[in-house]
């Protein structure tokens, strides 16, 4: 590691090729080779859309293809978590109802506005066409706590929270019938997870909880569509071993007394060698790192990142 090294995304200029398709009767995943996914409904009579992109423009892409395949209303735009990369694409929709818990709207009260400074600053690519963003936060016209259930016609579509994990207002949405789920970021494939609002000791837990659901297709937040109860499988316990080996190296150094370099220099080389190819690797694992070193010393909820913190905590541990 270099003072050179700039912001891993910074570095990350390629386009990325997206993939459209159905995987079950009613759900289709938008994705595009480790970029941020959106998931998307098709009911009987609506249109919904989990996770919107990070800005209209982009979002102008998802309504294209789902222009291809339907021309129902596109009704309602659920938010799984408040990240700006997830929510700021909202506008081009036009729904009638953007969704999302209770939890995500308290979060954009408290942190809204930072986040979005630092995630443009972290990662200019994903924000394409930044300008078509409306000024202020993207307001969720309905909140909910624990579970709410939409009917599209007849499709039963639930939105639950099943513990925290990347953020503490983490939602999926779920479609009991043909058992397919939006994951949003609680669950990546082949990609790493940005833990820096995380809960780690919460994340295992609210995992096995998405499992007990027994999904047999799940859209992930990052990575291709899974589209077997096997691959489903395999993204539960990726993203686990992930979240676990990210927790145990940190608590270790923690018991040992070392401090936040030496635990994300420990840290990086142990978990390089499993899980370097991942996507943004190596964007992810200062915030990971130092997200988990506040959890496992003082700070139990996650500390508000700002443009500023983000390129003092570059420095410190990338320096």
């Amino acid at each position: 590691m270099n003072a050179t090294k700039k912001f891993a995304s910074h570095a990350d200029l390629e386009e990325k090729k997206v993939t459209f398709s159905q995987i079950s009767e009613h759900a289709w995943a938008y994705t595009a080779e480790g970029d941020p996914n959106t998931g998307i409904v098709i009911g009987d009579d609506a249109v919904l859309v989990a996770d919107t992109q990070a800005t209209p423009a982009m979002a102008a892409d998802v309504i294209r293809r789902i222009r291809e395949v339907t021309d129902k209303p596109i009704r309602y735009v659920v938010l799984t978590h408040y990240h700006a990369v997830r929510v700021l694409g909202a506008a081009a929709y036009e729904p009638e109802h953007i969704l999302a818990s209770q939890d995500t709207y308290d979060l954009i009260v408290e942190r809204g506005e930072q986040d979005k400074a630092s995630e443009i600053g972290r990662f200019p690519r994903l924000f394409q066409n930044v300008e078509t963003v409306p000024p202020g936060m993207t307001w969720p016209t309905m909140t909910f706590t624990g579970k709410m259930t939409l009917w599209l016609g007849k499709l039963e579509v639930q939105l639950l929270q099943l513990g925290r994990g990347h953020t503490k207002g983490d939602t999926v949405v779920w479609l009991p019938q043909e058992r397919a789920l939006l994951s949003g970021d609680l669950v990546e494939f082949n990609a790493t997870p940005y833990a820096g609002d995380a809960y780690f000791k919460d994340w295992p837990q609210t995992l096995d909880n998405l499992a007990a659901l027994k999904p047999k297709a799940l859209v992930p937040g990052r990575g291709a569509a899974l589209t077997t109860p096997e691959e489903v499988a395999k993204g539960l316990a990726g993203t686990r071993d992930f979240i676990a080996d990210v927790y145990s190296s940190v608590q270790r150094g923690v018991a040992q007394g070392r401090d936040l370099n030496a635990v994300y220099k420990d840290t990086y080389a142990a978990l390089k060698p499993k899980y370097g190819h991942w996507v943004i690797f190596d964007h992810c694992m200062p915030f990971d790192v130092t997200r988990c070193y506040d959890e496992a010393t003082q700070y139990p909820d996650p500390r508000i990142w700002t443009a500023e913190r983000d390129i003092e905590m570059w420095k410190t541990l990338e320096g």
